[in-house]
């Protein structure tokens, strides 16, 4: 039985430690946007948003 909880207490530390790694590379992660396309001939308002 007590090797039972060994096991189990183990298998939660590896899946901690697993979980904590991927969050840490997710933040490090280098996020890039891409810049706005220039459209000097056309018009990019929608119409009748905000107006009643």
């Amino acid at each position: 039985m007590v090797y039972y909880v060994i096991a189990m207490v183990a298998i939660c530390v590896i899946v901690l430690i697993m979980s904590l790694v991927t969050v840490s590379k997710g933040y490090a992660y280098k996020h890039v946007v891409d810049p706005l396309p220039e459209n000097e001939g056309t018009n990019n308002k929608v119409e009748g948003i905000g107006k009643k």
